[in-house]
This record gives C-alpha cells, sequence and structure tokens, in this order.
C-alpha cells in the first residue's frame, strides 16, 4: 500500500522475512480468538507487504477476492467510522482489511466486496518506512491494530505491531489520538473528536508560524553611483 515511493527506502524490505525477533512462542502471546483476514489484491511488492508477513506468520488469513466476510471490514467504501461501539463485531466476527496500492486504489474493485459492516479508520499518521508521517496511508498491520487498539485490545494491537522493527513507533506517533479514539463511544463521537483534533493542531501550527521573527529582505547588492 505505497505511493510516491522515496528513492532512500525503494529497496527496504519492509516484511523484515529474517524475523529473528519474532521467534516468542504462542504461548506467551495474547493471540486474538477472534479472527484476522485480508483480501490480498496482489499490487504490492510482496517483499515490502506487511499483510502478506502477518499471513506467513499464521496471524492473518487470506481470503479469495470474491469470498465474503462477516465481521469488521476496513475499506474506502465504509460509510461509518472505527469506533469501541465496533467492539461485539470485532469478537465475534472479526477484522479484515483490504490490501491494495494506495496508487491504485480508485481501480481496484473494492465496492464488489460488499460487506456487512464496512468501515474506515479516522485521521491517523503512518509509522511504515514507506509512507512515514503521511495522514491515513497506513499499512496492512497499522489499520489492523489501529482497529484493535480503538475496540479495546491494545495487547493485540502490541503484538502485531512487535512483527517489525518500526512498529513501535506507530504507537508512539498515534498515541493520543488513539486513547481519544478508544474513549469515544461510537463512530460520531470519534468523528468529533477527530475533527477537534485537527483543529487544534492547525491552529497551533498557525500560532508557531505567526511567532517566527521577521526577517528583513535582502537588499540589493548594485548600488547607485
Amino acid at each position: 500500500m505505497m505511493d510516491e515511493i522515496n528513492k532512500d527506502v525503494e529497496d527496504l524490505d519492509l516484511s523484515e522475512d529474517n524475523d529473528e525477533t519474532d521467534e516468542t512462542s504462542d504461548e506467551e502471546e495474547d493471540i486474538p480468538s477472534y479472527q484476522v483476514a485480508m483480501w490480498d489484491f496482489n499490487q504490492c511488492d510482496p517483499k515490502k507487504c506487511s499483510g502478506r508477513k502477518l499471513a506467513r506468520m499464521d496471524l492473518v488469513k487470506s481470503l479469495k477476492i470474491k469470498q465474503k466476510f462477516p465481521g469488521l471490514v476496513l475499506t474506502p467504501t465504509g460509510q461509518q467510522c472505527v469506533s469501541p461501539q465496533d467492539k461485539d463485531i470485532v469478537e465475534t466476527k472479526g477484522i479484515a482489511v483490504v490490501d491494495c496500492s494506495w496508487a491504485r486504489i480508485d481501480s481496484t474493485p473494492i465496492a464488489a466486496l460488499k460487506p456487512q459492516h464496512g468501515r474506515l479508520l479516522p485521521f491517523l499518521v503512518a509509522a511504515n518506512p514507506i509512507n512515514y508521517g503521511r495522514p491515513c496511508q497506513l499499512s496492512c498491520v497499522e489499520a489492523i491494530a489501529a482497529t484493535m487498539y480503538i475496540t479495546g485490545y491494545k495487547s493485540h494491537a502490541n503484538l502485531y505491531l512487535s512483527k517489525f522493527s518500526w512498529g513501535h513507533s506507530f504507537i508512539e506517533l498515534n498515541e493520543k489520538l488513539l486513547d481519544i479514539y478508544a474513549g469515544c463511544t461510537d463512530s460520531a463521537s470519534v468523528i468529533r473528536e477527530q475533527n477537534k483534533y485537527i483543529e487544534e493542531e492547525q491552529k497551533q501550527q498557525e500560532k508557531d508560524k505567526n511567532a517566527l521573527p521577521d526577517f528583513p529582505e535582502s537588499e540589493s547588492s548594485e548600488e547607485s553611483e
């Protein structure tokens, strides 16, 4: 899931298939009892796909493109935002994510999935090396972890992110927002808090900009004689 890939990170193996840090046994991990799944449209580099790495670790189930999923589905066609109100759906029916390229999202037949519980994610900032710092352009694992965190499964979110060396950065960048969203009641309140946060950030940025000193314009080196 990437757009305008930076040359400096183009050759990174985001899946981190060496996995020397992933030797913790399942007995020591808080594995979700609900299903976590994804539709893979084969548009991303498999070496850089967080969803595929999770699938290889049996932390995500791969779905066929036309296969239906009864649980919460993270999709751009969703009409509501993920909220704590969705906890029962997650617990009983699971979470699924669409794995496709941000650059090709308009041409991807996502609408054909027709999920019963389609959801959007609120404003969050990506921490993955491809889209670091970009609003809303999350990788599969970030999207899944954000949903887990907001719906009350913080330990599961940390587990999934722990499979990536950069995973902890997602929580560090978004912890304030994630805690705010997790403290909401429903989709409408999540949207209100999101808009409030964005408005406050914009005001602060404007304030910081106005606080900068005014530097005089450089004088012309040409002098009349």
